[in-house]
């Protein structure tokens, strides 16, 4: 039996590559292996880098002036995660990126993915079609917040992720739906 790679299947979902594309591509990833609690990004770090998630979950946090925790984004298997504004201004970020399990990511260069766009038509339609489900998902998730309930954002967030609140603690789903963890503690999770 052929199993595919599962970053190759991750692009198969959007777009098709040959055998030699996708070992153009590969050779442009570094896999990372990251330790439960550790930081793959820290506020003020040069942003140069884009992970996808083939194991393990990771969340970005930002931390506002009054230090209140605010999650962003969950980042589970066979998502994207990065400081999105540092990374496609090549700047320094404001977010952190936390490990909440251990994880392995696959390590994308802003320089690296311009090359892949510039050199395999795949990529670069690839790369706009995850931007565009991104923007949706983004869309939806700010709409959500806008006009909803914590409960309506919690059914929203299972429906987008199956399963994760059964791996995220509750202070940090608490934090993303913007909620005290004593509110959560009267939803039926």
């Amino acid at each position: 039996m052929n199993v595919k790679h599962p970053l190759r299947t991750h692009f198969e979902r959007f777009v098709t590559v040959s055998d030699a594309e996708f070992e153009r591509i590969q050779q442009r990833f570094k896999v990372k292996h990251l330790e439960k609690n550790s930081n793959a990004m820290l506020p003020g770090d040069s942003v140069n880098e884009t992970f996808w998630v083939e194991e393990g979950l990771l969340i970005s946090i930002y931390n506002d002036e009054t230090g209140k925790e605010h999650i962003l984004q969950f980042a589970i298997e066979n998502c994207w995660i990065t400081d999105q504004e540092a990374f496609y201004n090549q700047t320094t970020g404001s977010l952190t990126i936390k490990c909440l399990e251990n994880a392995t990511v696959w390590a994308l260069s802003f320089d690296d993915r311009e090359t892949l766009c510039d050199e395999l038509p795949a990529m670069q339609k690839f790369f706009r079609k995850k931007a565009n489900d991104s923007f949706v998902k983004q869309q939806r998730r700010l709409l959500t917040y806008l006009t909803s309930d914590a409960q309506q954002r919690l059914r929203l967030l299972m429906q987008e992720y199956p399963g994760l609140i059964q791996r995220v603690p509750k202070t940090i789903l608490a934090a993303y739906l913007g909620v005290s963890r004593e509110t959560l503690s009267r939803f039926k999770l």
